[in-house]
């Protein structure tokens, strides 16, 4: 499994799952609930989106688009 997103939030990671997922491309997000762990402070990178090997240029390629459309923090 390879890492296409770090997301912000929890939010984030499962609106880009579902654009993955509506593409045919199967992922996971990991770590959403590390971030209530933490407690006060702000955590990153905790919150990942997770594709198979074999889909990580293609679904990272959609990624990039989506985020340079401006439609990712």
């Amino acid at each position: 499994m390879k890492t296409v997103l770090h997301a912000l939030n929890s939010v984030e990671a499962h609106v880009v799952k579902g654009l993955l997922e509506s593409e045919g491309i199967e992922s996971s997000v990991l770590g959403e609930y590390l971030q209530g762990a933490i407690g006060e402070l702000p955590p990153t990178g905790l919150i990942r989106v997770v594709v198979k090997d074999e889909d990580y240029e293609r679904a990272s390629a959609i990624v990039e688009n989506w985020s340079n459309a401006g439609l990712l923090a």
